[in-house]
């Protein structure tokens, strides 16, 4: 919200608000092509202006928003989600997917710890052919 000018670098304007902890972090998102300016492929130095519509894709989730306010100084997590609007399909579809992974079961579930002394017999008579 600091910066008076009317278009930001994309990689600056991603770290302020708050989509990737560094901007050497943002850029390698844009070379990689998780980042897409108004559906199409952009480089970190491209200029975003209020108004365009950024598509981000970080693990599995994607955000689809629009660029409301600039800002080159990065701060608390409350202004930085001022700087844009998130579509609502968007935000559903990133909702459904966290319900999703809460029914998934726990990975580590089914582990237990150390074989018990009858496991250890089992598994020697099954090793030993008996």
């Amino acid at each position: 919200m600091s910066e008076p000018a009317d278009h930001l670098r994309i990689d600056k304007w991603l770290w302020a608000a708050r989509f990737f902890k560094t901007r050497s972090l943002a850029a390698q998102a844009i070379d990689s092509g998780r980042v897409r300016l108004n559906e199409s492929r952009v480089k970190p130095a491209k200029q975003v202006k209020p108004g365009d519509e950024i598509v981000v894709h970080i693990g599995e989730a994607e955000w689809v928003i629009v660029v409301r306010a600039l800002s080159s100084r990065r701060g608390p997590a409350e202004q930085a989600r001022q700087l844009y609007d998130e579509r609502e399909e968007s935000k559903a579809r990133r909702q459904a997917m966290a319900e999703a992974r809460k029914q998934l079961p726990e990975p580590a579930f089914g582990l237990r710890g150390r074989p018990t002394k009858r496991d250890r017999r089992m598994m020697k008579r099954f090793t030993a052919g008996r």
